[in-house]
């Protein structure tokens, strides 16, 4: 018998729809960059800082691709501002990788919570 652990992530990956994917994955993204902002003394730090920036512009980049396409159902606005949305981030994250700083991390953590609860339908926490 496998991991529960792993079966259960199995499950979730082939019974989410696109939105909880998404909201999903954006939270996982936040966890991991506030397990940096947390652990900040942690000897890994800067390994883990980097691992976590990496997943959450992987992210970001996927967004940005299918924004990006004019055939994205979306209202136009909307993906503007999300692509705006999208290069702060990217800048924001090559900024935290130059300077580190635990307190840089939290608006990508609040903006990452907060879409998640909108792709959710319900309030950011």
């Amino acid at each position: 018998m496998g991991n529960p652990l792993d079966t259960y992530k199995k499950v979730e990956q082939t019974t989410l729809t696109g939105r909880e994917l998404e909201a999903s994955v954006l939270q996982k993204a936040a966890m991991a960059l506030k397990d940096c902002q947390n652990n900040w003394t942690d000897p890994n730090i800067y390994m883990n800082l980097s691992e976590a920036l990496k997943y959450n512009q992987t992210i970001w980049t996927l967004f940005q691709s299918e924004l990006a396409n004019p055939e994205n159902p979306l209202p136009k606005k909307l993906r503007e501002d999300i692509l705006s949305l999208s290069a702060f981030i990217d800048k924001r994250s090559m900024e935290i990788l130059a300077f580190p700083d635990p307190n840089k991390l939290t608006i990508l953590i609040n903006i990452n919570i907060n879409i998640a609860a909108g792709l959710r339908g319900s309030a950011g926490t």
